[in-house]
C-alpha cells in the first residue's frame, strides 16, 4: 500500500478545504442571484398584471390586450373564465399551460422557461401572465459551469501550491533526518540547529536533541563501565594466572598447593562479588532492580547494623551513636546493603578512638538516614566524583585488590533511586556526612 507523505497530505487536505470553501460559496451566490432573479420577475410581473387588468374593462379588450402585448414581446398572457375555460391566449404555448395553486411559479415549455404570475380579477377571471426567463436560466447554468470550473482550478492551484509551502515548511524535519542518517557511535556530538526550527518543531527539536545527548552520555557512560570493567578484572585474573604458573613451574609439597589454593579462592570469592555487583549495577540502569517495599523502623534497622559491626568498632575503638527514629517504605534486604556500604565506609576512613553518629531525620517530603564520621575533609572535586563506579580517592589504590573495587557509593545511589530517592555527601574539616534520602510515608 502506498503511503502519501506528509506533505502530499498537507496539499490535499489545503485543496480539499479550498474546494469545498469554493462550492459552499458559489452555492450561496447561485442561490442568492436565482432569488434576486426571482424577486424583479415578480416586480415586472406585478406591475405589468395592473396594466393588463386595468385594459380588461369594457368591451374591445382584445384588441387592447393584443396591442399592448406586442409592446412586451417577453410576456405572454392568458384570460381565463369562472370554469377555467381560456376567454384569450397570447400564444398557442399557453394553452397547454397547467394549473396551479401557487401565484408565482415557474413554466417550461419546450425549450423556454417561463416564470407564471396568476392573478383573479373581481369579476371572477383568471389572469396569468407568463414571462419568458430563458435568459436568466441561461445565466444561471453559466454561472454554475463557472462554480465547477473555479473550484476544480482553486483546488489544483492549492494542492501544487499547498506541496511546495509543506515541503519548504517542512524543511527542518529533513534536516532531522538527515542528521539522524549521520549518527553513528562516532558522531553523537552531532546537534540539530534549534535556531532555525519552526516554532512548532522547537518541541520535537529540543526532544531530539536531548534524545541525542542522552546517547552520548549512556555511551560514554558504557564505554567507560567497560574499560572500569577490563582494567579492574586484569589485576587478581593477573594475580592467578601467575601465582598458578608460579606454583605449577616445579613440584611443590601439598602444604603449598593447599595454600596457593585458598589464595586462588579469595581472590575468585572477590571477582565474584565485583561481578554480582556490576550485575546489581546494570539491573539498575534497566530499571529491573526488584524491590520488595514493606513498612520499616528506620532506627531498628540501623540498630541491627550498629550490632553487626559492633565487634569491628569495639576492636578500633569507635563508638557507634544512633539517635532518631522514623518509618520508611523501603526493600529491607536493599535498604540494609547500602547501609551497610555507608558505615563500612565509614569504619574504614574514621580514625580510631573517634566516634560514628548514626541518625534518622524525618522531614515533610522524605525522611534521612545519616551515618557521620570524623576525620579528613573530602575535597569538592572528589566529592563530584565519590559515586562514580570504581572511582578511588586515593590514587595509590587504583590498582588494588578487588576487596574495594569502588562499586559500593555507586550500588548506594543505585538502590535510594530504585526506591525514589538519593544520597548526597557532605564534608567539614570536622565531620564527613553520608545521607540516604528516602520518600516520606
Amino acid at each position: 500500500m502506498m503511503r502519501l507523505s506528509l506533505a502530499n497530505r498537507l496539499a490535499l487536505l489545503f485543496a480539499t478545504c479550498v474546494a469545498c470553501v469554493a462550492l459552499v460559496a458559489g452555492l450561496l451566490f447561485n442561490r442568492a442571484s436565482e432569488s434576486h432573479f426571482v424577486e424583479l420577475d415578480r416586480q415586472l410581473l406585478e406591475s405589468r398584471s395592473e396594466l393588463f387588468g386595468g385594459l380588461l374593462q369594457g368591451s374591445g379588450y382584445q384588441t387592447r390586450l393584443e396591442q399592448e402585448l406586442a409592446r412586451h414581446a417577453d410576456i405572454a398572457l392568458r384570460l381565463d373564465d369562472r370554469q377555467g375555460k381560456p376567454l384569450f391566449v397570447s400564444t398557442p404555448r399557453l394553452s397547454d399551460l397547467p394549473e396551479d395553486s401557487r401565484a408565482l411559479y415557474r413554466w417550461q415549455s419546450g425549450h423556454s422557461d417561463y416564470r407564471v404570475l396568476s392573478t383573479a380579477l373581481a369579476d371572477g377571471r383568471q389572469l396569468r401572465l407568463a414571462l419568458d426567463i430563458s435568459h436568466h436560466q441561461h445565466f444561471l447554468l453559466q454561472m454554475q459551469h463557472l462554480i465547477w470550473l473555479c473550484m476544480g482550478l482553486s483546488a489544483l492551484a492549492t494542492a501544487l501550491l499547498g506541496a511546495w509551502v509543506a515541503r519548504r515548511g517542512l524543511r527542518p524535519l529533513q534536516q532531522m533526518s538527515q542528521v539522524a542518517r549521520r549518527i553513528s557511535a562516532s558522531s553523537l556530538t552531532t546537534r540539530l540547529p534549534e535556531q532555525n526550527i519552526p516554532a512548532e518543531l522547537a518541541d520535537l527539536g529540543e526532544a531530539f536533541n536531548a534524545m541525542l545527548a542522552r546517547l552520548e552520555d549512556a555511551f560514554a557512560r558504557l564505554s567507560a563501565f567497560s574499560a572500569d570493567i577490563a582494567h579492574e578484572l586484569r589485576t587478581p585474573l593477573s594475580n592467578l594466572l601467575t601465582q598458578s604458573q608460579v606454583i605449577l613451574a616445579q613440584p611443590r609439597a601439598p602444604e603449598d598447593y593447599r595454600e596457593a589454593l585458598l589464595s586462588n579462592l579469595e581472590e575468585l570469592q572477590h571477582l565474584a562479588q565485583m561481578v554480582n555487583d556490576m550485575l546489581l549495577l546494570a539491573k539498575a540502569d534497566n530499571g529491573l532492580l526488584p524491590t520488595r517495599l514493606e513498612r520499616l523502623d528506620a532506627r531498628q534497622e540501623l540498630a541491627a547494623l550498629a550490632e553487626y559491626f559492633s565487634l569491628v568498632a569495639e576492636e578500633r575503638g569507635i563508638v557507634l551513636d544512633l539517635q532518631g527514629n522514623a518509618q520508611v517504605m523501603a526493600d529491607r534486604a536493599l535498604l540494609r546493603r547500602a547501609l551497610s556500604n555507608l558505615l563500612e565506609n565509614a569504619l574504614r576512613f574514621s580514625p580510631a578512638g573517634r566516634g560514628i553518629r548514626l541518625s534518622v531525620e524525618s522531614h515533610e517530603r522524605f525522611v534521612g538516614l545519616s551515618v557521620s564520621n570524623q576525620g579528613e575533609q573530602i575535597s569538592s572535586e572528589v566529592i563530584d566524583h565519590l559515586f562514580d563506579r570504581f572511582y578511588r580517592a586515593d590514587p595509590a589504590r587504583r590498582e588494588g585488590g578487588a576487596e574495594h573495587a569502588g562499586l559500593g557509593l555507586a550500588i548506594t545511589r543505585c538502590i535510594a533511586r530504585a526506591h525514589g530517592g538519593d544520597v548526597r555527601c557532605t564534608s567539614t574539616p570536622d565531620e564527613t556526612r553520608f545521607t540516604l534520602s528516602l520518600p516520606a510515608i
